[in-house]
C-alpha cells in the first residue's frame, strides 16, 4: 500500500530470496520506473514488488500469480490487481491476505464488484524468516530505519483505508504487527501514544549503535551524532 513497504519488503525478499529476480517499483521513482518496468518485462521469471502504480494500464505477459498483501483502499482497485494476471486467455491466480476481522471484505467485493472468491487454507510447513530479517536491520541501520518507515507508513495507509468500517485502525493489533515487520523497538508515532504492548519484545540492543553498512552513510551519522552531542 506504500512506497516505503515497497523499499522494505523488496529489500527483504532480496536477501531472502536467492536465484530468484526481485525488482521493487513504486511511485516515488519517477525516472527510474520505466527502466525497472522495461527490465522486468523481458525477464523469464521474477517477483515485481509494487504499489498501485502498476495496478492498471500495465501489460505483462504471463504473470502467474498477484499477491496483493494490503488489501486496496478501493474495490476497483482490488479487480485492477487481479487484471494483470490471467491476461488475453492465460490462466493466471490472484490472491489477497486478510486479518479474521477483515473478513466481511470478501462479501463486500461480491455485492460491489460481483467478484466471488475462495478462501485458499493456510500454507504448511512455513518457513520463519522473521529471525533472519531481525539479523539484517541488527547488521545494517539501512534495514532497520526501512522497516520503521515501513512499519508507520503502513499504519498510517491502514488509518485512511475507504473501507474504514472493515479496516479499523482501532482493531489492529500493533504488537503483532510489529512483530510481523521484524521491528527491533515500537516506534514513536501518535497512533501509539500512551499504549503498551506486553505481547512486543524490544531488542536488549542499543538501536542507537547500530550502523550503516554503507561507510560513507555511517561517516554522516557519526557527523550528526557529534554536532548533537
Amino acid at each position: 500500500s506504500t512506497c516505503a513497504c515497497v523499499e522494505y519488503y523488496g529489500k527483504a525478499l532480496e536477501s531472502l530470496i536467492k536465484q530468484v529476480k526481485i525488482m521493487s517499483i513504486h511511485g516515488k521513482m519517477k525516472h527510474k520506473r520505466n527502466k525497472i518496468f522495461t527490465e522486468f518485462r523481458k525477464l523469464p521469471g521474477g517477483i515485481l514488488v509494487c504499489t498501485d502504480v502498476m495496478a492498471r494500464g500495465i501489460d505483462i505477459p504471463e504473470v502467474h500469480w498477484v499477491l496483493q498483501y494490503d488489501p486496496p483502499s478501493s474495490a476497483s482497485a482490488f479487480v485492477h490487481r487481479c487484471g494483470r494476471t490471467a491476461r488475453i486467455g492465460n490462466v493466471g491466480s490472484a490472491l489477497v491476505f486478510l486479518l479474521p476481522m477483515e473478513e466481511s471484505y470478501v462479501n463486500f467485493l461480491s455485492i460491489n464488484q460481483k467478484c466471488p472468491m475462495q478462501e485458499m487454507k493456510p500454507q504448511t510447513n512455513v518457513l520463519d524468516l522473521l529471525p533472519k530479517l531481525k539479523s539484517m536491520a541488527l547488521a545494517d541501520r539501512a534495514v532497520f530505519e526501512k522497516g520503521m518507515k515501513a512499519f508507520v507508513s503502513y499504519v498510517q495507509a491502514y488509518a485512511k483505508h475507504e473501507c474504514n468500517l472493515i479496516f479499523r485502525i482501532k482493531d489492529l493489533d500493533f504488537a503483532s504487527l510489529a512483530r510481523g515487520f521484524a521491528l527491533l523497538k515500537m516506534p514513536k508515532m501518535p497512533e501509539l501514544r500512551g499504549k503498551c504492548f506486553p505481547d512486543f519484545t524490544p531488542v536488549t540492543v542499543n538501536t542507537d549503535s547500530i550502523s550503516f553498512k554503507d561507510k560513507n552513510r555511517e561517516k554522516q551519522r557519526q557527523k550528526k551524532l557529534e554536532e548533537q552531542r
